[in-house]
Order: structure tokens, then sequence, then C-alpha cells
């Protein structure tokens, strides 16, 4: 009997750790988070003075705060780009392609390097007389701009590093969905004559639809995140502060916790109302077993 009991506790006990370790470190420290957010909490004092919602009203109203926003529509733009690079070679490489195992591995490498390797590497890339200077030499241009001290284009480089680093994982992702295409459908359609564009727009992006919704909402909120490559490369100078790279300031060198919390709960807000909206415009699809 008492082994018969252990045993119908046991899933339990394990189920009890999973869920006490997922309170303790995930959902504890978030209620904390939006109790700090409606206090003037500056990390030392042990009194909290209670401001309801004047953080929030300070995030969409002082403009050195809201104007970070605008700083991810440069990295969002770029998730299409590295969207549409990683879509045309998953297309190609889906089919029969010489040495594509190579390509593969060559496009999904940069995914696998750390972060902050990728920020010093392709600090060497944009600095004054870098490696990028050096190759548009070759072609006369003397006079480059500059890539990182120019608050016009800082923003538009930052992005591309983001371009040239996760493009590897969209082409997974969408490589392993095209694959999942029964080959019949490709097979039907060679015998119907149809060109390798109209067995994409026919076959492959109807197919991989649901994926590309995924990583569109992937981007949206690493866009909405961005932090080590432009901290790294820039420390947020020159008009590169992302939202996330603010909230740290806020938090460590202002010492302003709790306007700090107020932000990061407004960021998780925007990202569960992205995530709400993708599942509106692709729900789940139905299987009918009838």
């Amino acid at each position: 009997a008492r082994r018969q009991i252990l045993a119908q506790l046991t899933p339990w006990l394990f189920l009890a750790a999973a869920v006490g370790l997922l309170l303790l470190l995930t959902y504890w420290p978030a209620l904390n988070l939006i109790y700090y957010s409606v206090t003037d909490w500056d990390g030392f004092d042990l009194e909290k003075t209670f401001v309801g919602w004047d953080n929030y009203v300070a995030v969409f109203t002082r403009p050195e705060i809201f104007q970070v926003f605008f700083v991810s529509i440069y990295y969002f733009l770029a998730t299409f780009v590295q969207m549409a690079i990683a879509l045309y070679f998953a297309a190609i490489l889906s089919f029969s392609t010489r040495f594509s195992n190579l390509f593969r591995g060559v496009l999904f490498f940069p995914y696998l390097i750390n972060g902050v390797a990728i920020a010093f590497m392709f600090q060497y890339v944009f600095q004054p007389g870098g490696s990028l200077d050096i190759v548009l030499s070759w072609v006369g241009v003397t006079e480059p701009p500059q890539w990182l001290g120019d608050p016009s284009i800082a923003n538009w480089s930052l992005a591309s590093t983001s371009i040239w680093r996760y493009t590897g994982l969209n082409f997974v992702l969408f490589l392993g969905a095209i694959q999942s295409i029964p080959g019949e459908l490709f097979e039907a359609a060679d015998i119907d004559g149809a060109s390798k564009w109209q067995q994409f727009w026919s076959i492959i992006f109807p197919g991989i639809r649901r994926v590309v919704a995924l990583s569109l909402i992937l981007a949206i909120s690493g866009s909405l995140a961005a932090f080590e490559t432009p901290f790294i490369m820039t420390g947020g100078a020159n008009g590169t502060a992302t939202f996330v790279i603010k909230t740290v300031q806020e938090a460590f060198v202002f010492s302003h916790v709790g306007l700090a919390s107020a932000m990061a709960v407004v960021l998780l807000a925007i990202v569960l109302l992205v995530t709400w909206i993708q599942r509106k415009l692709f729900p789940d699809e139905k299987v009918d077993l009838s």
C-alpha cells in the first residue's frame, strides 16, 4: 500500500518542484516588478512611497523615454530584410542543390556565435578605418561616413548587425517548415508544368504561413528587446539607446527603479498584446476528425 501511494505521489512531487521553481523565479519577480512600478523606489531605501500611475504616465509623456520606442523601428524593418533573405535561401536549398549542406551551415553559423562576440567583431567592422572602410576604399570611396558616430545612420548600422546574426534562425525555421510539406505536392506541380516561382507562391508560402507569422512575432518582440548589440557597440550614444537600454539606465544609473519597473511592465504588455493580435490573425487550425 505504501509503495502504491508513493508511486501515485511521485509525479506530483516532480510537478511540485517544477511549479515551485516557476513561481519562485518567474511569477514572484514579476509580481514584485508590478509592485515596484507603482512606487518611487530608488533601489536602496527600505521605504517605498506609493505613487500610483505616475511612473506609467512618465513613460508615455517624457520625451527622452518615449522617443526610444522609435529606435525599435530600425530593428523591426531590418527583420523584414532578414526574413526575406532567409526565405529566399530556404526555398532554394529545400530543392536538390549542390553543396546544400555547406550553405545551410554557413547561413546558420552566425546564430551560434555569442552576441557579445558579434558586437565586438562588428565594432572593428564599423570603426573608422575598419574592415568596411577598407573594402569601400577598394572601390574608390575615400571618405566613408561615421557608421556608429553619425546619428543619421548609426541605428541602420546596428540593425544590419542583427540581420547578419538572426538570418540563420529564420532560415532554419523556414527550411524545416518547407521540408514538412508533402513531396507529392511538388511532384504534381512538376507534372503540371509549374515553375519554381509558381510552386513557391502556390505550395511553399501557404504551407509555411504559420511559421512566417511566428517569425514576425519573434521579430517584433526582438526589436523591442534589442539590448546587447547597441549597448556594447555604442552604449546608447548618438541616438542608439533602445527601450531596454533606457530601462537599464533609469534603474542602475539614475536609481529610478520604480520608473524602470514601469518601463519593463509596459514592454511586457506590448509583447503580450502583439502575441494576442497574432493569435487572432492566425488562429490555430482545427482538425476535422469526422
